[in-house]
């Protein structure tokens, strides 16, 4: 390693039987003088598509579901789940569809804005992610997990990223004890081996040719936005998560693509190893008509599915193809 790195769709009969379960658990604990658990609370309508996203531009408050620190992780669902968003989306527009569809299905959720660089000028200063992956894991992350664990009195979280939210965890996890504080990863347009848009990958291919390409992370890194280099095919970054134990064995991994995204390049770049705590699922495989782009993939309803079984496997539902909205 160089030394300069430091809406799950239930069946008529199943929603009943949950929503009594709920009556009873919220009644029980009255009687017994337990406070409810937060999430056995509240139902949140869960919006889909880009439209809603937009109508959170720039909103760094919680989106709606996620956040509640008297929640409590309940049997069926141990661990909370930790939201992770992408380059320069905040957590409310990243989260609108996935943080309530989550806390309807009994999760405790949490999520943060992380990655604004102080060494930008204004307004650039306030544009999520794009400080160091490695400080935002430093710095940010690590003590959120920590303050989740305290505050739900969890052994261990589960991460659900998108874009940039797949690649930046795995520094906390392979550099910073994650490994030991995470349970499962759900990664939605992950970045895993790096992107080649724009040209990008070409562009660190040509200057690693003539021996320039160090010296471009660098210039990077001073500018103040070094995760425009860091996500990039061959980076130095993606090099040391890569290498060694990339995915330990202790981590159940799920990586979710779609073909039609637009910001990993190959999409392929996604795929995870062959390995018995790793599954990849390209959308369409599943759902040809599925067509979403990198931002979409977290506001699409089969992708939604997927993410809901990845966290409960144990309860999985088959996927629903038909695209059509689940609210719980």
């Amino acid at each position: 390693m160089p030394a300069h790195i430091r809406a799950r769709s239930a069946g008529p009969g199943r929603g009943a039987v949950k929503r009594l379960a709920v009556i009873v658990a919220c009644a029980a604990a009255a009687v017994a003088g337990i406070p409810a658990t937060a999430q056995a609370a509240s139902h949140y309508p869960v919006p889909y598509g880009l439209g809603a996203a937009l109508a959170h531009f720039g909103d760094s408050s919680s989106p709606a579901g996620a956040n509640d620190w008297s929640c409590r992780p309940s049997a069926e669902h141990p661990e909370p789940v930790i939201l992770l968003h992408g380059l320069t989306a905040t957590q409310a527009e990243n989260w609108t569809t996935l943080a309530p569809l989550l806390a309807n299905n009994g999760y405790c959720v949490f999520s943060l804005t992380y990655g604004r660089s102080a060494a930008l000028p204004s307004p650039l200063n306030g544009v999520p992610g794009v400080r160091s992956m490695i400080d935002s894991a430093t710095e940010e992350l690590a003590p959120f997990v920590d303050r989740v664990l305290a505050a739900t009195g969890a052994a261990k979280v589960d991460f659900v990223g998108h874009s940039e939210g797949t690649v930046m965890p795995r520094w906390y996890i392979k550099f910073l004890g994650g490994a030991d504080k995470v349970a499962k990863s759900v990664n939605l347009a992950p970045i895993n081996n790096g992107t080649q848009a724009n040209g990008s990958g070409l562009l660190a291919g040509g200057l690693g040719a003539v021996g320039l390409w160090e010296q471009a992370q660098r210039l990077a890194e001073n500018s103040g936005a070094p995760i425009t280099v860091e996500l990039t095919t061959g980076s130095d970054y993606l090099n040391a998560v890569n290498s060694g134990v990339a995915y330990p064995p202790g981590i159940d991994y799920t990586f979710l693509m779609t073909r039609y995204d637009e910001a990993v390049v190959p999409y392929t770049s996604g795929y995870g190893p062959v390995a018995p705590n790793v599954t990849n699922i390209v959308v369409q495989d599943q759902c040809p008509l599925a067509i979403f782009e990198h931002n979409g993939a977290a506001f699409d309803p089969v992708a939604a599915q997927d993410v809901l079984n990845a966290l409960d496997p144990a309860n999985s539902l088959p996927v629903d193809c038909s695209g059509l909205p689940r609210n719980s």
